[in-house]
């Protein structure tokens, strides 16, 4: 059986990511336009990321979201769908087919 600490790998990545340091909470904030723009400040602000800061922040959206898979109530779920809206508004990005 794997450890605690292999079965928790993505609490790492989210809590100790290379590429944004990110707002304490937020992604379990109930305001999609207040996420999208925590995401925009620590990609604008992060020094350390391999992409532009609209990749950084929609990947680590999205890795959240994968992540959380199931488990993630369908509120929070909707929630975090429509900051990924925002988070293209913000950046000036169409809106995905």
């Amino acid at each position: 059986m794997a450890k605690t600490e292999d079965r928790r790998w993505s609490q790492q990545v989210t809590e100790h990511s290379n590429a944004l340091d990110l707002e304490e909470g937020v992604f379990s904030l109930h305001d999609p336009c207040a996420i999208a723009l925590s995401l925009k400040r620590s990609a604008d602000a992060s020094t350390r990321r391999k992409t532009s800061p609209f990749r950084s922040a929609m990947s680590m959206l999205n890795f959240y979201i994968n992540r959380a898979g199931k488990n993630l109530p369908a509120e929070q779920h909707a929630t975090l769908e429509q900051a990924k809206e925002e988070l293209r508004q913000l950046y000036g990005k169409g809106k995905k087919n």
